[in-house]
């Protein structure tokens, strides 16, 4: 389960690269946020802090994206 929490982080760091284009915002409800949920879920399960942090960044840029968009109100 570590391993699959650090994948869905990296997985999210990929999109979230993707989100961050100009009229791509909206990848941050689809890439973005759910694999960076996921990877925080099972990064608490296995207790992995390198899973979790990287998650979390993630989850941030992510929302603090769709809030300077005006997809999260």
């Amino acid at each position: 389960m570590r391993v699959a929490s650090l994948i869905f982080g990296i997985l999210a760091a990929l999109g979230l690269l993707l989100g961050f284009l100009p009229f791509l915002g909206w990848a941050n409800w689809i890439f973005v946020l759910p694999p960076a949920v996921l990877g925080l879920i099972f990064g608490a399960m296995s207790r992995d802090r390198g899973a979790i942090t990287l998650s979390a960044v993630v989850a941030v840029l992510g929302a603090l994206r769709l809030m300077l968009g005006g997809g999260v109100i």
